[in-house]
């Protein structure tokens, strides 16, 4: 025996599945977009860290060409980044410190509908200081300063 459906019954179920389908995957998109940001929040923060270390151990206190492509190695959408040494006018020598800063960082939302809305998040800058430690002068700078 067949069952007693009527056809207009069937097109309602049809559009009622295709109507949750598509909130469903607006949410699963919307999730899936918060979680990269946080992702690329951590890896920016891990970044800067790895260029302060690039910086102390390797780079000479005008190489910030270097240092931003060590750091776009994790995150290839860093713009720009700032390299603070201090003193402000010091060398390999006398530096103290760096401290490296990215100041343009934005997130492409991947969702269809919120990527067509809100344009590109600008993220805020992220920054890491770290002494100097050797400078230049460890024997081991052409295995490291890879």
């Amino acid at each position: 025996m067949k069952p007693d459906v009527r056809p207009s019954a069937r097109g309602a179920t049809t559009l009622e599945f295709a109507l949750v389908l598509l909130v469903f995957l607006m949410f699963l998109l919307g999730v899936t977009d918060v979680a990269r940001m946080l992702f690329t929040w951590n890896a920016a923060t891990e970044a800067t860290r790895l260029g302060a270390r690039f910086a102390v151990v390797c780079a000479d206190t005008g190489s910030d060409a270097q240092v931003l492509a060590k750091m776009r190695m994790m995150v290839p959408e860093i713009g720009a980044i700032n390299l603070a040494w201090s003193p402000a006018a010091c060398t390999t020598a006398t530096c103290e410190g760096v401290t490296v800063t990215i100041t343009a960082l934005n997130f492409r939302w991947i969702s269809p509908v919120v990527g067509a809305v809100i344009p590109p998040r600008a993220l805020p800058e992220f920054s890491t200081y770290l002494p100097r430690e050797m400078m230049r002068q460890d024997v081991n700078n052409a295995v490291i300063c890879q």
